[in-house]
């Protein structure tokens, strides 16, 4: 592969939640393409990607609901990389829960509900406007937002996740009408069922079994189920990851302002 063709190199780029899932897979097609990476992440160990070096990788441990961890984050990338070029907002939580539990094991609590919303939509601003006003101030940049196929069309047991997803759909055409007249585009991706992750844990897998009223078993065997999915299989990280680079990219200079869904083709329908 050319990856020459989307001129991405020594841009500086920033992807939040980067050290692990879709977030790790985009961190790593971005130092493919030449780009320099700061990655935004709690994870208090630093990862490790091929490529990386001192010169084209920072690792901030970053709070995404705390402006003053955002801001004193990207102003390190400002000190190391001169400015932003791309801003990935990836971070992400998914806690399952239903509205009503009779059972009274996993239901919405406000805990649960200000966790996920702090994280999927707060945090989803505050790095946005601390990585916009640069972009603005130099007329140039882009910020794509990480959505989910749940936020187009729910999601039952995550009615609070595909809420949050939902509600950054709105930001990414709400700030879009804002900055594009700035010169910063601002995007979308909405990714469907995806090959497993190291974030697909037993104890989310249990929970939103439960809140399904299925076994574990089953909806594992519905992850591998592809009826719905008209091309017939999962995603991969690496399809998500390409899509990201090329919105990042001036190939995609005319495209703003939507949000674009990763999913083989499945719809409600």
């Amino acid at each position: 592969m050319d990856r020459t063709w989307l001129n991405l190199e020594n841009k500086a780029v920033i992807v939040t939640g980067g050290a692990s899932g879709i977030g790790r897979a985009v961190v790593e097609e971005f130092f493919a393409d030449g780009a320099k990476v700061a990655v935004f992440d709690v994870n208090p160990e630093t990862p490790v990607f091929e490529g990386a070096t001192e010169e084209n990788y920072l690792y901030c441990v970053t709070d995404v609901t705390s402006a003053e961890a955002v801001n004193a984050s990207v102003d390190a990338v400002v000190k190391r990389f001169g400015t932003v070029d791309v801003l990935v907002n990836n971070a992400g939580i998914n806690i399952p829960a239903l509205l009503v539990d009779p059972g009274n094991q996993h239901e919405l609590s406000e805990k649960i509900w200000d966790k996920v919303m702090n994280i999927n939509l707060k945090g989803v601003y505050l790095c946005a406007q601390a990585a916009g006003r640069l972009m603005v101030a130099k007329g140039s940049g882009v910020i794509i937002n990480m959505s989910s196929e749940s936020g187009l069309e729910g999601s039952e047991g995550q009615s609070v996740y595909a809420a949050s997803k939902n509600a950054v759909n709105s930001l990414t055409r709400s700030w879009a009408k804002e900055l594009g007249k700035k010169g910063v585009r601002v995007v979308g991706v909405a990714p469907g069922i995806l090959e497993a992750t190291g974030l697909r844990t037993d104890a989310y897998e249990s929970a939103l079994a439960y809140t399904r009223g299925i076994t574990v078993e089953k909806l594992r065997e519905g992850y591998k189920s592809t009826s719905t999915t008209p091309l017939g299989r999962s995603g991969k990280l690496t399809e998500v990851a390409n899509v990201v680079a090329f919105m990042a990219s001036d190939r995609a200079s005319y495209v703003h302002g939507i949000t674009m869904n990763i999913a083989g083709g499945k719809t409600r329908g």
